[in-house]
Parts: C-alpha cells; structure tokens; sequence
C-alpha cells in the first residue's frame, strides 16, 4: 500500500500484480480529505482490498488529524460498517 499525491489530492494504491491496481482517491478541503472514489479492478473484487485502502485512510486520519469526507459510496457503506471509526469521518 501507498500513498501518492500532495497536499492538495492524492491517493491510496494497492499493487496487485500484473500492472493492477486499487485505489482510493482524495482532495483536499480544509481540514478535510474528500474521499472521492474507490476502485478495484473486476479480476480483484471481493478480496477486501477496497476495504484495506479504506482503512489506510482511516489510520492517516488518526495520525494526522484530518476528517474523511465520504464523498464515495463505498467509503459511505464502509464508515457506517465500521462504527468506531466514527469520529475520523465528517
């Protein structure tokens, strides 16, 4: 897992081999991150990988202070699955 990207947008990538990837993508605003989308390629569904990109975000969050804004469906479900993580979304 990494994290790409500046100040102002970036993202988190998973490698999965073969030149495939996972991603969750962000901008900035304010004190915010907008999680914008999260994707994963159709071979890869299913094997918790959009989950884990997820909660690299959710673990910056608490390094950093940021809140995540669940602008993305999946990251909406995810939050709302993961009630103690509460505090880091806006």
């Amino acid at each position: 897992m990494t994290r790409e990207g500046g100040p102002d947008r970036g993202r988190y990538v998973l490698d999965l081999g073969d030149g495939a990837q996972a991603e969750l993508t962000w901008v900035a605003q304010g004190d915010t991150r907008v999680a914008t989308h999260t994707g994963v390629p159709r071979a890869h569904e299913g094997r918790g990988h959009a989950s884990a990109l997820v909660a690299a975000m959710v673990e910056d969050a608490k390094a950093e202070g940021f809140r995540i804004v669940p602008a993305c469906s999946y990251v909406a479900v995810w939050a709302r699955r993961h009630p103690g993580t509460a505090t880091h979304f806006a």
